[in-house]
């Protein structure tokens, strides 16, 4: 049994994260859209994937822009795992380009590689991103993908090539180093995924803030200075100072002090679902499960949250680990229907049937 952080160490779903919250941010982007591929928007915003289906079917019939209409079930494909279905959707908005190359062109190209990536066709998601910046040459997310596509597939020569044209169009961009820090590391290169993260520590430490600075050391396993860092940080009180703090207190041992960080946040600020993860994480280290059931519960009463699989996931480890296994087996079950790709889920189904 293991839970799921959304800190240090998130393996190959890091090489979707760009494209994910590209997906995200440009849902109600693209053109004028009808009434009821608006409300199928909304429908994908709150994670009812199949009821944005129906409602894009009403919208064809009622004929509205088909372009868009394949575009929008695409996205919810995605949702549902089902990212054949979305690579036809993403492929048959594509075919309806007048011919000039527009925005939209862009924008469902990086769905198509997303959906290529997630089905782990590699070599047709690099062609896409081939495509992507043979036309604009300064599309840092499609170099970013490029270059885990590329890693996936061996090619680390050819995703070094990527990552250092990344760093060198933004090298104070840290949330991309520590990106590509971690799909370095998952892919096991993990000192030349730090080697970039010690470049910008000594070549930007003068003007860097101390939650930047603070969360490097942490990527780096330098604890101490990480804490000492993100101290200082912490007085602005934004929460991934917090978070950064607690995770960096947590990887010298000190869990109770971790936990003290993460409730004092939640006791001003209620509405950061991440931050009642990883409360839910640290008390789950220090055996305290039912305190940890209950920071899991409390994130996935926050309304249009983005970690609700990551809270469910927990939430049903939780209860294992207090011995409750037939509502872990009921929770796992519903789980596996919103989330059936998940073969570490399924893993976990199958030992939850024996008990």
């Amino acid at each position: 049994m293991s839970v799921r952080t959304a800190g240090k160490k998130i393996g190959r779903k890091c090489i979707c994260m760009t494209a994910g919250a590209l997906l995200v941010a440009v849902l109600g982007g693209c053109g004028s859209s009808g009434e009821r591929i608006q409300g199928a928007i909304e429908l994908i915003r709150s994670l009812d994937y199949q009821g944005a289906l129906e409602q894009l079917d009403s919208a064809e019939t009622d004929g509205e822009n088909i372009r868009l209409i394949n575009r929008a079930r695409g996205i919810a494909y995605m949702g549902l795992t089902d990212y054949e279905q979305a690579v036809s959707c993403f492929e048959a908005a594509l075919a309806e380009s007048n011919g000039l190359v527009q925005n939209v062109d862009f924008d469902l190209n990086f769905y198509l590689a997303a959906a290529y990536t997630k089905s782990s066709r590699f070599p047709e998601a690099e062609r896409i991103y081939d495509a992507i910046l043979n036309m604009r040459p300064g599309e840092q997310d499609a170099y970013f993908l490029r270059g885990s596509v590329r890693l996936e597939q061996g090619n680390y020569q050819g995703a070094k090539e990527d990552f250092d044209k990344v760093v060198s169009m933004d090298p104070s961009n840290y949330d991309r180093l520590i990106h590509i820090c971690e799909v370095l590391d998952y892919a096991g290169h993990g000192e030349e995924g730090q080697a970039y993260l010690r470049t910008a520590l000594a070549s930007g430490e003068e003007g860097m803030d101390k939650y930047d600075s603070g969360r490097i050391y942490y990527y780096l396993g330098e604890y101490q200075s990480a804490c000492m860092a993100l101290e200082e940080a912490r007085g602005e009180g934004s929460a991934e100072s917090c978070l950064y703090l607690g995770r960096a207190y947590e990887a010298t041992g000190d869990y109770n002090y971790a936990a003290n960080v993460y409730n004092t946040y939640l006791s001003q600020n209620t509405g950061n679902a991440e931050m009642y993860n990883q409360l839910g994480l640290c008390e789950m280290t220090r055996g305290e499960y039912a305190k940890a059931l209950e920071a899991f519960q409390a994130g996935m009463r926050l309304e249009n949250t983005t970690m609700m699989q990551t809270l469910s996931f927990n939430e049903i480890i939780a209860y294992e680990y207090l011995g409750e296994y037939m509502q872990a087996y009921v929770l796992m079950e519903n789980y596996l229907k919103n989330y059936p790709d998940d073969q570490q889920a399924r893993r976990e189904y199958e030992f939850l049937s024996t008990r």
